[in-house]
């Protein structure tokens, strides 16, 4: 016995040598990845300490020795596009990646509108179907939090352009990358990260967001975090919980919604208010599946009408059952109400019971409208279904946010888990969608946003990387008086961002948001008006890339009189009677009122009969100046500005 345990040990030494010996590569390097052009190439990786590595790509070799740690780092040397190429990492081990192609590496990060798939965007059936594109190639990095910089991402790989591959890819991400494709025709990669809801501060590194002083402190302390603790205190608690129910596998199998039945026993079930997110509902951290049960009772006199249940929004995707019968499903649609038409025999006289599955991938989670929005309609009755629904976890789909920190807890969690593991890999640039998390510190944004575009230059070691932004589109009920705005505010900071930080260019997206939705179908002109930019600024193109952008103001007795840049082939009014509409005009009081604006040449001339002395001008300043129609000839939209600097509703308060 003696012997057998000392040979055992023997071959678990050996067999935990031999794994330790073996070369290994982070998950951002693998088959079919695009690497950038005309640019030194990392590869990274770990192994023995002191193991000699190999690297062999289109003809040129570089050989390293693996540091005291054991990490190792080759730059091969640049190169122009082409491929597909094949690259050997030899060390006591060899790994062979097949399919790569050298082009033009684009980094896609932000928030929701970001993360905003090509499944939910206009057109999207033709659109998927026409994604075939072998040369332009897709990567996702997972979203995760760490409150220490991670060397590797937990999953993810390269992939082809197709229609298999693209239906839930970044629709902002993906159409900018086609554009591109089209017009440079060089290969392009696309590394998605980002996260829905998500504020800018998560996504600038420790070392850079130290340096603004009221980060300092809460930074220092996010770095002492165990997260390690935080993910056994939280799979502890979701432990316990599901001991409270029975170990069933789940409530669909097979196809079969068991837990749809009406005769279900539900006495192990709990109980929750409905509408609200889960997570305030004492379900913190948790993304998964969730089912709702809602028994009603319903006289033979409402049966009798065509029926449609209304269940508000729904984070993100459901199925929906009456009495077991399965009446309506969503997918993907986190923002959008539920309106399921029901056939006659479904409901019955007495009592009927509503069953909802709803899957949670990420944030937020349930039947999160107002109580309006949940009602059963009959003709002209109104039965609401706010209240008290049945609850249950479904224990084969349960999933919570692994550090149990939410994105938004703490600076720098993003960049640790989604930026840091990516990095020193080789990029052209980045795109940037995000701002609406910010709105209510606007004026921040003005330090924010340069900082974390000078951090993730220094990060990717690229000094003068072409960094693009898209700025807020318009959203919410459009006001009938001028007033103050904290969207326009962030989008004032996003310009002046370009304005002041070289190698940038913004994407004006006034004209193309939606009053009652954040997140905006038409990602197609998004992708395009990055894509201008981009070509102007990154490749140095000659083509007008921008709307009219404002440059200076001179006052004329009366009126205002402005000049722009950016004027292409002329200023226009997208009005068939050719008005200029969104302009507002203020005298020394600081009071706007609407103003009449009149195109002269390539500048403008505002007024308005009432403000004799006049001093100041703004244009489409407002959460949704839906009325905006200030263009330049090649159909590009001015981006909303002032001429003021006098506080707004996001500015630091004077004592």
């Amino acid at each position: 016995m003696k012997r057998l345990l000392c040979t055992t040990l023997l071959l678990l030494s050996l067999s935990a040598t031999l794994v330790l010996a073996e070369v290994t590569l982070p998950k951002i390097i693998g088959s079919n990845m695009v690497l950038q052009r005309d640019s030194k190439i990392p590869v990274w990786g770990w192994a023995d300490k002191g193991e000699k590595i190999t690297v062999t790509l289109n003809g040129n070799t570089v050989k390293v020795k693996a540091d005291k740690s054991g990490q190792w780092r080759a730059d091969l040397p640049p190169m122009p596009a082409g491929g597909p190429y094949d690259m050997i990492i030899t060390g006591k081990n060899t790994i062979t990646l097949s399919n790569i192609l050298l082009g033009d590496v684009w980094i896609c990060s932000g928030q929701s509108n970001m993360q905003w798939t090509v499944f939910n965007s206009n057109n999207a059936e033709q659109e998927i179907m026409q994604a075939d594109y072998p040369k332009m190639r897709l990567f996702s990095v997972p979203r995760v939090t760490s409150t220490k910089p991670l060397n590797d991402i937990e999953s993810g790989e390269w992939s082809d352009c197709s229609p298999k591959s693209i239906s839930n890819f970044s629709a902002v991400g993906y159409f900018f990358g086609r554009s591109l494709h089209k017009s440079l025709n060089v290969p392009i990669g696309l590394i998605h990260t980002s996260w829905g809801g998500t504020m800018i501060e998560t996504w600038i590194s420790g070392p850079s967001i130290k340096t603004i002083k009221e980060f300092t402190e809460v930074v220092g302390k996010v770095e002492q975090i165990d997260g390690e603790k935080f993910t056994k205190e939280i799979t502890a608690k979701y432990e316990k919980i599901l001991k409270e129910f029975d170990d069933s596998k789940g409530g669909l199998i097979d196809g079969k919604a068991l837990w749809a039945a009406p005769d279900l026993d539900e006495s192990n079930w709990k109980e929750m208010p409905i509408p609200g997110l889960w997570e305030q509902r004492g379900l913190k951290e948790l993304d998964g599946v969730v089912w709702f049960r809602l028994t009603i009772d319903l006289t033979e006199e409402a049966i009798k009408d065509n029926m449609v249940l209304h269940l508000g929004k729904i984070d993100d995707s459901d199925i929906t059952w009456i009495n077991g019968v399965k009446v309506g499903e969503t997918e993907n649609k986190y923002n959008e109400l539920r309106h399921y038409k029901i056939d006659a025999g479904v409901f019955k006289a007495g009592k009927n019971v509503i069953t909802v599955r709803v899957v949670d991938t990420g944030g937020g989670g349930g039947l999160w409208s107002d109580d309006a929005d949940l009602y059963l309609e009959a003709g002209d009755i109104k039965k609401s279904l706010a209240g008290t629904w049945k609850y249950r976890i479904s224990p084969v789909d349960l999933k919570f946010e692994k550090s149990g920190i939410a994105p938004n807890d703490y600076p720098t969690l993003l960049y640790n888990a989604m930026i840091f593991p990516l990095l020193p890999y080789a990029v052209k640039g980045a795109i940037w969608y995000q701002g609406e998390a910010n709105a209510g510190r606007a004026f921040k944004y003005r330090e924010l946003m340069p900082l974390m575009i000078k951090d993730w230059r220094v990060a990717f070691e690229n000094p003068d990387m072409p960094f693009f932004i898209v700025q807020l589109a318009n959203y919410m009920a459009a006001k009938p008086e001028p007033s103050e705005s904290e969207w326009a505010e962030l989008r004032e900071a996003q310009l002046l961002t370009v304005l002041n930080v070289p190698n940038t260019g913004l994407a004006v997206t006034i004209d193309i948001g939606e009053a009652d939705d954040i997140h905006p179908r038409n990602k197609q002109d998004v992708g395009k008006r990055l894509a201008l930019a981009a070509r102007k600024v990154a490749y140095g193109q000659e083509l007008v890339f921008s709307g009219p952008t404002y440059k200076s103001m001179a006052i004329d007795g009366d009126k205002i009189v402005l000049s722009f840049e950016n004027t292409g082939g002329g200023l226009m009014a997208k009005d068939k009677y050719g008005y200029l509409k969104g302009f507002t005009i203020a005298g020394d009081d600081g009071k706007f009122v609407w103003a009449k604006a009149a195109i002269d040449g390539n500048r403008i001339i505002v007024y308005n009969e009432q403000v004799k002395n006049p001093v100041a001008v703004r244009y489409a300043w407002a959460d949704n100046p839906d009325d905006a129609n200030f263009y330049n000839a090649e159909d590009l939209p001015a981006s909303p500005f002032r001429t003021d600097d006098w506080p707004g509703l996001t500015w630091p308060k004077q004592d």
